[in-house]
């Protein structure tokens, strides 16, 4: 099953000319999750090539408004296409109080919602996967969210089945499900016999605006992939603590900590362009990556490979021809001229993702 991790916008607190606020949507086969809906989030949808398709799920970190802001007009716009589907908006505590102002300005809607608070430790079962809220401190109501995929069984060994004297066909399915099965003779095989051991899912932390936590460095053991707030680099680290903000070098010390596969930083200030942030960020851990808008994390099944960046993945291939670079100048001048190094060798390669019909990331990087 396919999943994998859009950039929609990241940005901290303002947008720049090439970086929206927070968004990111998250797609595990058929289902689609939005985490954070920053402003003209549903303008990047539209943009890309996925389309404004009808979210059923909505997953706010915190309610500061670089991170909701979206959202009442994303509601709109779906009642005036005339959506039915129920929406469900899932937040920490307050979300109530929230929508008591946002719901004069989306007005009336062709379709139900329904508000879900949540609290640190809270889990959602979705079956084969769950969602657990994860403690970050950021100075208000906050949580990141942590996606788990159950355990997968081993691999089925056709060749141990037939010797046992299995015949395909249903009975295979049963013992891949765990079963044990009983045959013609009346003998019995149990699914341990034919199935190698349990295969991990995977795991995948989004913690929102934070600064590094135990909590999330709880959650994020063994991750796949640790989507975590970088707005600043290592010079301004008061300046982070002060905001519940973290650095690149603080994000990068904790992935470290989890072991994570990978750490992609996101929510940066509109005085950086991205390259500055992982240069600091991958001294400490080198598999780190800092995406841009429309960016993609593919994240394969752990035996399959490690999760990698498609730069530019999500862009419909309308924009790909107008794109122009997808280098460093990205943002506007930074504070001080700092900003992207052009030669910076972590922006070369191709531009467009596989799911654009490209490569991926040579370096797996932004």
């Amino acid at each position: 099953m396919d999943l994998d991790l859009v950039f929609l916008g990241t940005s901290g607190s303002v947008p720049t000319a090439r970086r929206a606020p927070s968004s990111l949507l998250l797609r595990r086969g058929g289902e689609r999750l939005l985490v954070d809906c920053g402003e003209g989030t549903q303008r990047q949808l539209l943009r890309s090539g996925i389309g404004l398709v009808e979210l059923p799920e909505v997953f706010l970190t915190h309610y500061h408004a670089d991170h909701y802001l979206g959202l009442p007009g994303m509601m709109k716009t779906f009642a005036l296409r005339g959506r039915e589907l129920p929406l469900r908006i899932y937040g920490p505590p307050g979300l109530a109080d929230l929508f008591d102002s946002l719901k004069r300005i989306f007005g009336k809607l062709t379709y139900r919602y329904e508000l879900v608070e949540l609290r640190h430790g809270d889990v959602l079962d979705r079956g084969d996967y769950r969602i657990v809220v994860v403690r970050t401190q950021h100075g208000i109501a906050a949580h990141g969210y942590a996606f788990v995929e159950a355990a997968r069984p081993g691999r089925f060994d056709v060749g141990a089945a037939a010797a046992l004297g299995v015949a395909p066909g249903p009975l295979f399915g049963a013992l891949q499900r765990g079963e044990t099965v009983v045959l013609d003779d009346g003998s019995s095989v149990r699914s341990e016999q034919v199935l190698g051991p349990a295969r991990r899912g995977r795991k995948v932390i989004v913690t929102g605006d934070t600064r590094p936590t135990a909590g999330v460095l709880e959650a994020a053991q063994a991750a796949d992939v640790l989507v975590h707030d970088a707005t600043f680099t290592d010079d301004e680290r008061d300046r982070a603590d002060e905001t519940g903000h973290s650095t690149a070098r603080a994000a990068a010390e904790l992935a470290q900590a989890a072991g994570v596969r990978m750490l992609v930083l996101t929510h940066l200030s509109n005085r950086y362009f991205g390259p500055e942030v992982v240069r600091e960020a991958r001294a400490v851990f080198p598999h780190t990556s800092v995406p841009r808008d429309f960016d993609i994390i593919d994240v394969p099944f752990p035996e399959r490979g490690a999760p990698r960046l498609l730069k530019g993945g999500a862009l419909a291939r309308q924009e790909e021809a107008g794109a122009g670079g997808h280098g460093a100048a990205d943002g506007g001048a930074g504070r001080g001229g700092r900003g992207g190094d052009p030669d910076d060798p972590a922006l070369g390669g191709d531009r467009i993702g596989a799911r654009a019909g490209r490569g991926a990331a040579p370096d797996g990087t932004g």
